[in-house]
């Protein structure tokens, strides 16, 4: 989904959206628009803005803010291959939100093997996994890993949209995690744990 802003405000500077690409994103009939409130009340845009605000002050930049629901296979892979020109093109850069792990009875998600160790070592055990099948820059190993762990990664959806778009893109680009923690320390199954993990993306030559 798209937003209906044309301006997104930080605290350290407004952000302009890039109606041009937009349109070129709107006119392949694959997106729909939010609404000013479901905008505003989704807060994973949020949590970048003010970083890139900060990373290229003082020139003006425009964003390109997409929303990714849940979407089926084909899906991921018709809205990789439409975004993968954008991906090869060096004057954009693109920038994904998710968290890691949602482990506890709240989230319905409640996995743990013993010979891991604590809770908390089992979910990272669970979550590298998942990196090193990111990083492997191939959808199928991601998707392999989901369908095997069921971990409930929020941003799976875009994360494979962004790994079905590297299929179509004449520039190789390298994936790799650089940081990982967690909300919490989980010791057993009444805890619960939200996880968090950055990468770098970087063409190579």
């Amino acid at each position: 989904m798209l937003s209906p802003a044309d301006t997104y405000a930080t605290p350290l500077g407004d952000l302009k959206v890039d109606h041009e690409i937009y349109g070129s994103l709107q006119s392949s009939g694959l997106f729909d628009r939010m609404t000013l409130s479901q905008d505003e009340a989704e807060h994973s845009l949020e949590m970048h803005l003010p970083f890139v605000a900060r990373l290229f002050s003082p020139k003006e930049v425009t964003i390109v803010p997409i929303v990714v629901g849940a979407l089926s296979a084909s899906s991921e892979q018709r809205y990789g291959e439409l975004l993968a020109p954008f991906v090869d093109d060096e004057r954009n850069l693109f920038a994904l939100s998710s968290d890691f792990c949602h482990w506890g009875a709240r989230f319905g998600y409640t996995p743990y093997d013993k010979s891991k160790g604590a809770v908390h070592n089992y979910i990272e055990t669970l979550d590298r996994e998942g990196m090193r099948a990111i990083e492997t820059g191939k959808a199928e190993a991601f998707s392999d890993y989901l369908k095997a762990t069921g971990n409930t990664i929020c941003g799976r959806h875009a994360i494979s949209i962004y790994l079905q778009a590297l299929k179509h893109c004449k520039t190789r680009m390298e994936i790799r995690f650089n940081k990982y923690d967690q909300s919490n320390r989980a010791t057993s199954t009444s805890d619960s744990s939200v996880s968090y993990a950055s990468a770098n993306i970087c063409a190579v030559a």
